[in-house]
């Protein structure tokens, strides 16, 4: 599968969707991000079942705002709605498939279960 467009419309929906979704923060100043970017579409042409979108921060400023991107680019690795992986910097093509690898054998049931963990624990604190 090729890359998808992210914009503050299309977002959440895509993000939220069942499955994998790697989001790639980026500029089209930002070298490391135009260097990144072969490692991307690459990537997304060996795993069709993940979705690859592309956040262009410059168009989306509200957006990336609202997610607290402050060095690009940013990779975040969302999994059946859940955020389970974020960090700035551009990751090496064997990386990324570690990364992807990763992601791919997480167990979810655990997932969820220390996510509503860590929400009980900060209901608790308010």
């Amino acid at each position: 599968m090729a890359t998808i467009d992210v914009t503050e419309e299309n977002f959440e929906k895509t993000v939220s969707a069942d499955g994998i979704t790697i989001v790639d923060a980026w500029a089209d100043w930002c070298g490391p991000c135009k260097q990144f970017a072969p490692t991307f579409e690459k990537a997304s042409e060996n795993h069709e079942d993940v979705t690859f979108a592309k956040l262009d921060t410059e168009n989306n400023q509200q957006l990336a705002a609202a997610l607290q991107i402050q060095s690009i680019p940013t990779l975040m690795a969302f999994r059946d709605g859940i955020l389970v992986f974020r960090e700035a910097g551009a990751l090496p093509p064997a990386a990324f498939e570690d990364l992807i690898t990763q992601v791919k054998g997480l167990d979810m049931d655990d997932v969820r279960k220390q996510v509503a963990e860590q929400q009980k624990q900060a209901e608790g604190e308010n």
